[in-house]
């Protein structure tokens, strides 16, 4: 692209729109570009039926499931009261039919939502998403399942009040956020889940025919079975209403500082305890760790920043397919140095936008970043649409050529987190260019989490990794150095024993996963109690709680995709695209990647 071309398309985007400024970065062009808007085109619905509400298909936000198959169902049902979900579940006992619960935009990777069977039923809580209750005065707010973080922070701000953690991205809903047992980053007070604020919550689940096949069980953290339902996958029931325990409106103070990653491994252990809402971004190829200084502060200091993280904003998909058709070459063409090249520009940008963090919602003029907690806890402008702009979309929609990637995200407990950095740290020595992927997604993001009373929930104080990189459109091509991020997954579940997020990864990481949690035995009992059919289970669900096989999934090509991991004595064949062998740091388990040479 010369000059010419990229001042024409600076001219043709710039706009203005209530003073936003929006950075678009792309990874081969080497230019930023500022634009005044912050409207797009809305996420597709990732539910699909050729007849109304019958003979549908569901898929999630990003178009593709980690094993790339299309899930069905005969039906879809939208109910907008509690009554009409308790219709719902009611009608679909009565005629045994498998049931899964579909949110807004279906953030989960994995096939959390899939009914299972053709005939099965998929209860969409699109349409309930109204705020029930609000009693400032004892601090507590009470939603319906399908309600949107971002209006949850809102409604809770209009009244002065606030939800101390979340995680970084607006669009889920308050039923997902409890599904998944998402979170922010902290180590202190509750922890930085969103379930440690929920006091109450009311879920439909299966009944008997004297009971109308549907009742309504009230669950508070009095009674043992909340501890289930708060972080239940979805097969317990619908999760109907939840409340929640807020806390005052309060500021934050933040300010990003760049340092090497040498004593990453030693700081990691120690800066969670110093900041109430520390976490890192880690860029293992170029050896720097983005430290994220950040406290709570009074309402009284002055400061209204503002944060719109650049990779959620509503982005051109020309500067979209631009990104990829560079990544693709790349990748093509086995182009490591332009890969670590185009990784060095995107943190440049990154780092020169301050990731989309403004003073007052227009400029940045420096740190600290002192603004309100509804306004720097998550964002999403991709999200928001009043149709002025049609032609923008969040980064990943499949709709267009935009970003696909896979996500590998787990929690390692603090006691062990210090030696998994160094050997992450050990395979960049080998492989200097392995991980320059990572920087063109922001690198590996590390947030803290709270060991936690829920019975899926986090074993022990620890730190999450989430990981993003490239994903091939073809399921049978090798990504440019996979065996090391092979390697790194693997490495984090079995050696070290790491918990993955329940709404991410690829099946890989589920692997044995159930037995890692000391109360499972504790959540199969309520899940037996509640639906004892298993109405509101699937195969995938079955298979991670250890209830059936099948999880693994040995086929041609399947370890690029993550989706199994062989024995060593099994006839695995390097051109099928999966490959075993004892791995040299591994005590109990083995390593099966794609032709790694480099296992350390």
């Amino acid at each position: 692209m010369n000059k010419n071309e990229n001042h024409q398309l600076i001219m043709k985007n710039v706009r203005f729109q209530n003073g936003v400024i929006r950075q678009i970065l792309t990874s081969n062009c080497i230019f930023l570009i500022m634009i005044f808007l912050v409207e797009g085109t809305l996420p597709q619905d990732p539910i699909k039926c050729t007849t109304k509400n019958s003979n549908c298909t569901i898929t999630n936000i990003y178009g593709s499931f980690p094993d790339r198959s299309i899930c069905r169902a005969a039906e879809v049902t939208y109910p907008t009261t509690e009554e009409e979900l308790i219709s719902a579940v009611g009608k679909a006992t009565k005629e045994k039919r498998k049931m899964r619960v579909a949110t807004r935009y279906s953030q989960s990777i994995p096939k959390l939502v899939c009914p299972g069977e053709d005939d099965g039923l998929i209860i969409s809580t699109k349409l309930l998403d109204k705020v029930q209750m609000m009693d400032r005065q004892n601090m507590k707010m009470r939603v319906d399942s399908g309600l949107i973080l971002k209006d949850l922070i809102d409604e809770a701000a209009r009244v002065d009040l606030a939800l101390p953690h979340s995680p970084y991205w607006w669009g889920m809903s308050v039923g997902g956020l409890l599904g998944t047992g998402v979170h922010g980053s902290s180590l202190w007070g509750l922890g930085s889940a969103v379930n440690n604020y929920v006091v109450e919550l009311r879920i439909v689940t299966p009944a008997t025919e004297e009971e109308g096949y549907a009742k309504v069980r009230t669950l508070d953290t009095a009674n043992p079975e909340f501890y289930a339902a708060k972080l239940s996958l979805g097969v317990l029931g619908v999760i109907s209403q939840v409340t929640f325990k807020l806390q005052p409106m309060f500021k934050r103070n933040i300010t990003f500082v760049e340092k090497s990653d040498s004593n990453l491994g030693d700081e990691v252990i120690t800066f969670g305890r110093k900041h109430e809402f520390a976490d890192f971004s880690w860029f293992p190829s170029q050896k720097t760790v983005l430290y994220r200084i950040d406290n709570r502060v009074p309402l009284n200091i002055s400061g209204n920043a503002l944060n719109d993280y650049l990779g959620f904003r509503p982005t051109s998909p020309l500067i979209l397919s631009s990104m990829r058709s560079s990544e693709e070459t790349q990748e093509a063409l086995r182009d490591s140095n332009g890969k670590c090249l185009s990784g060095k520009l995107t943190k440049s940008l990154l780092d020169t936008a301050k990731y989309g963090y403004t003073n007052n919602g227009i400029l940045f003029t420096g740190y600290p970043l002192i603004g309100p907690q509804n306004r720097l806890q998550a964002s999403g402008s991709c999200l928001i649409n009043d149709g002025i702009l049609d032609d923008l979309v969040c980064p990943w929609d499949p709709r267009i050529k935009g970003l696909f990637f896979h996500q590998t995200t787990f929690s390692i407990g603090l006691s062990k987190v210090k030696n998994f950095i160094q050997d992450v740290q050990k395979l960049v020595v080998l492989q200097p260019k392995a991980l320059c992927g990572l920087d063109l997604y922001s690198g590996i993001l590390m947030r803290y989490v709270t060991a936690s009373n829920a019975y899926l929930g986090h074993q022990e104080d620890a730190v999450d990794f989430d990981i993003t990189y490239y994903r091939s459109k073809n399921p049978l091509t090798p990504r440019l150095y996979e065996d090391i991020l092979e390697e790194i997954e693997q490495m984090a579940m079995f050696k070290y024993g790491a918990e993955p997020h329940w709404g991410k990864n690829r099946n890989v990481a589920f692997i044995d996963v159930i037995k890692k949690y000391k109360d499972a035995d504790k959540f199969l009992k309520v899940k037996e109690t509640y639906d004892p059919l298993g109405l509101f289970s699937n195969d995938w669900t079955d298979q991670i709680l250890g209830l059936r096989s099948g999880l693994s999934i040995v086929k041609e090509g399947c370890a690029l995709e993550g989706l199994c991991i062989c024995s060593e004595d099994s006839h695995c064949a390097p051109t099928k695209g999966y490959f075993c062998k004892p791995g040299k740091v591994y005590v109990e388990a083995r390593v099966c990647t794609l032709l790694s040479s480099n296992v350390i």
